[in-house]
């Protein structure tokens, strides 16, 4: 009897120790390496950055005047960058302030009333932060004589953003120095496809040797169908004339490669400008050592960006 308690005990604590050992090995985003890696590579690749979605019905396709008028955007960070609650900004233009009032005509922070950061996707959440912006005008009156009024309410998004990548690259400062079978890589192109989770992407990098320097021309392409800005742009009131020409199609860059020094990167102001949404980069590194080895080229590109929707509604005189 004492045996089978003994036993029985021990057999208890054995699948209490098991339990333990399972509940701890869990890796936090993913059961399995595998399928953290798989997670990991949902929350790197991707186009988009802050998307805006109208509720139904908000606003409403036709209102008399004399009435509320409520738009209710959805907000959603589907990239992977994180945002300051000053980093984005959404408003609503195409009409005429002195007939739709209220907070219509207030730029609206992306993370208004959003308890902290608006996260992006990451590998604990893959469909990234949602909020939800309320534009609201108290009472549309139109101008005495004028029985409808028909404008196109503009809604649009100006965020700060980063996209970083870190591609995989082989260099060789031997390159022609040493044969092919006694490298472990290549120095060669590498494709980029499927965006790296911002709206503007690295499509391309090439590699080139020559001696003991390695030469990368970074092929950078505007993929997120809005409008690239500089970093610097006015970005909180950009449905305004605030925005410059001179302030599109600009993006500030950092390039760097570990255990290597920079030599020279073209454009020298570390701002490349976006020709029909393609711009290039030229950086040239002191590869150090006598062996061909693999390295991530780490790229951050920093800029803002616009985007925009349009819904037309209908405002009528209300009967008297």
């Amino acid at each position: 009897m004492q045996k089978s308690v003994r036993k029985t005990l021990f057999l208890s604590l054995l699948i209490f120790s098991l339990l333990f050992l399972i509940s701890c090995s869990k890796v936090a985003g993913g059961e399995t390496p595998p399928d953290t890696a798989a997670r990991l590579k949902a929350v790197q690749t991707g186009t988009q950055g802050i998307v805006l979605r109208i509720m139904p019905n908000a606003p409403p396709p036709i209102i008399y005047d004399r009435n509320e008028l409520v738009a209710i955007v959805d907000v959603d960070n589907k990239g992977n960058f994180p945002l300051e609650p000053t980093e984005c900004f959404i408003q609503v233009t195409g009409f005429d302030p002195t007939i739709i009032k209220g907070s219509m005509n207030s730029p609206h922070s992306c993370a208004e009333n959003y308890p902290g950061i608006f996260e992006g996707k990451t590998i604990y959440n893959l469909n990234g932060g949602t909020n939800q912006i309320e534009f609201r005008s108290p009472n549309v009156i139109l101008p005495p004589g004028v029985q409808e009024y028909s404008p196109i309410l503009n809604f649009l998004s100006c965020y700060h953003y980063h996209t970083i990548a870190n591609p995989q690259i082989c260099v060789d400062p031997l390159f022609y120095q040493v044969t092919s079978q006694q490298k472990t890589c290549i120095p060669k192109s590498v494709g980029m496809t499927g965006g790296q989770g911002a709206p503007v992407a690295i499509s391309n990098v090439g590699v080139e040797m020559t001696g003991g320097r390695a030469v990368f021309t970074i092929t950078i392409n505007n993929i997120g169908g809005g409008r690239v800005l500089s970093p610097y742009a006015n970005y909180q009131e950009c449905g305004q004339a605030s925005i410059a020409r001179t302030d599109e199609d600009k993006v500030v860059f950092d390039v760097k490669l570990a255990g290597a020094s920079l030599v020279d990167c073209k454009p020298r102001d570390k701002i490349v400008r976006l020709n029909n949404g393609i711009g290039q980069i030229f950086c040239t590194f002191n590869i150090p050592g006598s062996t061909a080895y693999e390295t991530p080229l780490s790229i951050d590109l920093d800029y803002s960006y616009m985007q925009s929707f349009t819904r037309p509604i209908k405002i009528v005189k209300t009967p008297e």
